[in-house]
Parts: C-alpha cells; sequence; structure tokens
C-alpha cells in the first residue's frame, strides 16, 4: 500500500530502505542496497590441495642425505599443548560471537522498546507557555501546514465521531519525525498508554531517527477517536523490506482510498500511500512529513523530549509548530472542545493561519 517512489524531505516515504548516490530513483536505490552479495568464489584459478600427482622427486644416481631421528615428545608436553588449542579455539568462538551478534543489534535496526517515563512526561507534558510562544514560528526549520478539507461529514471509525486516522511504518523517517509533534498534539486530547520508542531505519534517508511506536500504544480520550495503523517494522527482511506488522481494518481501507487522491492530494497515487498519512477528522490531511527528519539527527529520545521546554530550540520550534497545527484541526472535529487547549494563542494563530473555522 505504501508508495514506491522517491520523495523530498517534505514527502512521504517508500517501504524500502535508501542509501545510494544521487541520481537513483529510491527503488533503484533500495534494490541495489538489497542484493545478496555473491557466494562466488574470488576470480583466478583454485588452489590445488595434494600435490595433484606432480610431486618432487630426488634426482636418479643421487642417495637422500640421512636424516635425524625425531625428538620424542613427552606425553605432559601434549597435553599442555592440547589445552592450550582447546583455550585458543574457545576463545576464537566466543570473539566471534560477540562481534556477530552486536554488529547486528547496532547496524541492521533498532529494537522497540517500552518509552522511559521520563521522556513520556517530558513530550506530553509540553509548558502552554512554549505552545503559546511558539505558535507556528518555525523561522530556522521550514514547518509544511496540514492539507485543509471542506464539506466533508464528520470522520467516523468504530461507529465512534469524531476520529483521527494514522498510517505509517516504523522503518519511515517521516512518520519517526511526524510523530513527536502528532504524540504532543493528541496528549492534549487525552491520555497515552503503552508507547514505545524505536528509531527508523538504518539505511533509508535520515538513518536511524528517534521516535516512538504506536504499534499496541492506545490513546484514551472522551474527546475523539485515535485509530494508528503501523503497517511495516524497522526490521529489515532478505526482499528488501520490512516485516509487516498492522493492516488497516476494511472501514480504515476506505478512508485511505477516499482521501489518498489527487483531487484532494497534490502529486499522489491512488492506491499507493505515502507515509505517514494522516486524517483528523475529514478536516485536514497530512501526506509526508511536516518538517525535515534530518533535523532530529544524531539527537537521542531524550535530548529531543528535553528540549520541548526550550521555545527558542529550532527542532522544539518544528515540533511544536506541527503540533499547534493538528491540534488546530482537531479542535476544528471536536467543535472547540476542550475550551482551554483550542483557544489558547498557539491554537488559535493555527486555526487563523489555515482559515479553519
Amino acid at each position: 500500500m505504501a508508495k514506491d517512489q522517491d520523495k523530498t524531505p517534505s514527502g512521504g516515504n517508500k517501504p524500502k530502505p535508501a542509501n545510494a548516490p544521487s541520481g537513483q530513483s529510491a527503488k533503484d536505490r533500495s534494490r541495489a542496497q538489497s542484493r545478496p552479495v555473491s557466494g562466488k568464489p574470488p576470480a583466478g584459478k583454485a588452489a590445488k590441495a595434494g600435490g595433484g600427482g606432480k610431486g618432487n622427486t630426488p634426482r636418479p644416481g643421487r642417495v637422500p642425505a640421512p636424516q635425524p631421528a625425531p625428538r620424542r615428545i613427552s606425553g605432559a608436553m601434549m597435553a599442555w599443548g592440547a589445552v592450550g588449542l582447546v583455550v585458543i579455539i574457545i576463545a576464537v568462538l566466543v570473539i566471534v560471537r560477540v562481534t556477530s551478534s552486536t554488529s547486528t543489534a547496532t547496524a541492521s535496526y533498532t529494537p522497540v522498546t517500552p518509552a522511559p517515563a521520563s521522556v513520556v512526561q517530558e513530550v506530553t507534558n509540553i509548558p502552554l507557555a512554549v505552545y503559546d510562544k511558539v505558535g507556528i514560528s518555525s523561522p530556522q526549520i521550514p514547518v509544511t501546514p496540514p492539507i485543509v478539507l471542506s464539506n466533508q461529514p464528520p470522520l467516523s471509525l468504530k461507529g465512534k465521531s469524531p476520529a483521527m486516522l494514522y498510517v505509517g511504518a516504523e522503518y519511515c523517517p517521516f512518520c519517526a519525525a511526524e510523530r513527536w509533534a502528532m504524540t504532543a498534539a493528541l496528549s492534549r486530547f487525552g491520555a497515552w498508554s503503552n508507547l514505545k520508542i524505536t528509531a527508523s531505519s538504518h539505511t533509508d534517508y535520515a538513518p536511524e531517527t528517534h521516535t516512538f511506536s504506536y504499534h499496541g500504544a492506545t490513546l484514551t480520550s472522551p474527546y475523539l477517536t485515535f485509530a494508528s495503523v503501523e503497517e511495516l517494522s524497522n526490521v529489515p527482511t532478505a526482499s528488501g523490506s520490512y516485516e509487516p506488522l498492522e493492516s488497516p481494518t476494511k472501514e480504515e481501507a476506505k478512508v485511505i482510498s477516499t482521501f489518498n487522491d489527487p483531487k484532494y492530494i497534490t502529486g499522489a497515487t491512488v492506491g499507493q500511500v505515502s507515509y505517514p498519512f494522516i486524517n483528523i477528522g475529514n478536516k485536514a490531511l497530512i501526506s509526508g512529513a511536516s518538517y525535515n527528519p534530518n533535523v532530529l539527527a544524531n539527537l537521542t529520545w531524550n535530548q529531543i523530549a528535553s528540549g520541548l521546554s526550550d521555545p527558542t530550540n529550532p527542532v522544539t520550534q518544528a515540533i511544536v509548530t506541527t503540533a499547534n497545527y493538528i491540534t488546530a484541526a482537531i479542535c476544528a472535529s471536536t467543535t472547540g472542545a476542550p475550551s482551554s487547549v483550542c483557544t489558547s494563542s498557539g491554537v488559535e494563530a493555527a486555526a487563523k493561519a489555515l482559515k479553519l473555522g
């Protein structure tokens, strides 16, 4: 379902890793990267074993010189030699195993683990003063506003309205960036449980971007229903893709097919979704990243989260600006509830910019 095409930093993502010189499409880069290493031996002649019948022979008429009798090795020396050989073999095996497992764990993917309480606390409790101070001002890091929808019925999922739908993948760097703002915005309407942390693909654009995973996470809210679909993990497969996680329900698939259309999203291809795809109550759409995930490069979860209390931090400004836009769209779908959030100056600035009633 994910769109397999090269995207700019503000666009969506592909279900295959990409890490090759510019000029190639993401599809070609991912194919080249996922090609298995050839198992053929190096070019050249293979070494011959056993002499091949052409060993050296003594010259005729010459008697070989007598050889000294071999020295006898004591039983004690043989025993100690055997013990030493066993120790060396065991040491080599241990080193190979440790090196191999460490390389796989660090170079292949970042495991999904429970989010630290401190990180969750900081991202879900950004001070109101920070939201209002930043508003929609992110001078150093450009932020793309959501696509505003008009004349649409309220989005309903599982018989509940209003609703919000997110579709993405753990490997996706654009989703990784968007989840910081989305997690913060949604926390203004309810409480998260079972949030996880992970990182995007180690071989895609903006590799190893630290983020959350919504696989298994839930938002409990009296204001809206939030549904998330992490379609793919960040665990690479032999085919060059990623292990599957979740699939949209029929109801969710209908929402995707309806709004993933060029008449709503410029450049969209029907049947191929650019990650992340977000429908906020049929009031606004987000397709691709709101800001460049590269701005999170080399930042840990703790560093990103702890910076969210500083309205002068450029990364915080990008995250909070995006969060205010998302919040304004949610407020439009909840008819202004809760008022303490929807009437805040940062959210009102975003609503005015989006021309939401």
